[in-house]
């Protein structure tokens, strides 16, 4: 098979397994856009995958599902337990990641091995164990449950380790030089050039946070506490059930996501291939 056929195959196939991946999207977006009896009337057509012919249509069931359900509120719980687990990840695990990167101490081959050893582990079998912890805390059905548990993570600390590590010494040697202490080495110099990393990190967190269900289930009984994945399911069960509101739901949970992607892309796919040198 010569160069130019290769190519023409790589790029169908690509093309399909794009497609395959679209088709849910494209259909749950065109279902919300139009009335629950046309859904299932052109489900065995291309109807299926376009909106509603009448453009006064498509909206109805987003007007619909707010005033049946305080969506608002959903999403800004999302909102803040997104965007406090962002922040804090950055800072908790960056931190973390400088430590093991620049600092010696006793036991931290060891501390160290242990915690890549944790990604292995499920975090679902930990769970338990979370909630334990949660409890005699004594910040169970709060914003803390849901923020503290999800802020450190062994991958990230790993990805921090590793950006740091590849950072030369004598950049470090050279802010000391200055009269920095470790902090200012931290705060001025190394998090700056680490802005791929703490992209990926914070692109990973909003999406990990944002996405989260058991845990938030687990933890919060208050309903007026709920982030919107959570909130999904109740609707889902609140009777009626309308399947083109539950599409606008499914659509307004995914878009944020999708808008997240669309923006950081660039440093998300820098920050996981990047050598940790801080030139690019």
């Amino acid at each position: 098979m010569n160069k130019k056929a290769s190519k023409i195959l790589y790029y169908i196939l690509m093309t399909l397994l794009a497609a395959l991946f679209m088709f849910p999207l494209v259909w749950m977006i065109s279902s919300s856009l139009k009335p629950e009896a046309v859904i299932y009337n052109d489900l065995d057509s291309i109807k299926a995958l376009l909106p509603s012919g009448h453009i006064s249509e498509w909206f109805f069931s987003y007007k619909e599902i707010f005033g049946r359900f305080d969506i608002v509120r959903y999403m800004m719980n999302s909102v803040l337990y997104a965007g406090s687990v962002t922040i804090g990840s950055i800072a908790v695990n960056s931190l973390a990641g400088f430590a093991f990167a620049k600092f010696d101490f006793k036991g931290k081959r060891i501390l160290f091995g242990l915690m890549i050893a944790l990604l292995v582990i499920p975090g679902e079998t930990i769970m338990i164990s979370k909630f334990v912890i949660a409890q005699k805390l004594g910040i169970l059905n709060s914003q803390l449950a849901v923020i503290l548990p999800l802020m450190a993570s062994p991958l990230f600390i790993y990805m921090f380790q590793n950006f740091f590590k590849a950072i030369p010494e004598d950049v470090q040697e050279s802010a000391k030089l200055d009269g920095a202490n470790q902090f200012q080495i931290y705060w001025k110099v190394m998090l700056p050039m680490s802005k791929p990393a703490i992209a990926t990190v914070g692109t990973l967190s909003f999406i990990m946070s944002w996405n989260d269900y058991i845990w938030p289930l687990m933890v919060l009984t208050d309903s007026t506490k709920f982030p919107l994945q959570v909130a999904i399911t109740n609707i889902n069960n609140t009777q009626p059930v309308y399947t083109n509101q539950v599409m606008a739901i499914l659509t307004i949970s995914t878009i944020p996501l999708i808008l997240i992607y669309v923006f950081f892309q660039k440093y998300l796919v820098q920050g996981l291939s990047s050598s940790g040198t801080g030139v690019k």
